[in-house]
């Protein structure tokens, strides 16, 4: 259950390729080697109404919220944010060449007694099947 949700102004929409983050964070979560493919989420929604800082029109942010189920160590957890935090500001970089951009990660543990699933890609991803 790794589900990575950005959340982001909607001010960059024009100026990032969204598309590109979210297979290139979707990529560093799976080499963290952590997670089954089949249980990867990677989604992203723009904030089409928000005030930050200074009410400044350009600036901007990208919030990633991402949620693990329970039952891996702090190391991990830990190398997957630097992994993930890394690989989005590589992506970003050029936002930060003006000082109107903020990135933020967080990670979140679910609790399985709280958590109901059903993923029929499991068994055919693990059966090596594409289609």
């Amino acid at each position: 259950m790794p589900h990575l949700t950005i959340e982001y102004s909607a001010n960059l929409e024009e100026k990032v390729d969204l598309d590109a983050l979210c297979r290139a964070v979707h990529g560093a979560i799976l080499e963290s080697g952590l997670f089954e493919i089949g249980a990867v989420r990677v989604r992203a929604f723009p904030a089409r109404h928000f005030a930050i800082a200074d009410l400044l029109p350009e600036n901007a942010f990208v919030d990633m919220s991402f949620r693990i189920g329970k039952g891996r160590g702090t190391e991990d957890r830990k190398r997957v944010g630097e992994a993930i935090f890394a690989t989005a500001s590589e992506v970003l970089a050029p936002l930060f060449k003006s000082p109107h951009f903020a990135l933020s990660l967080e990670i979140r543990e679910i609790d399985a007694e709280l958590s109901w699933k059903k993923n029929a890609m499991h068994a055919r991803l693990r059966a090596g099947g594409n289609s």
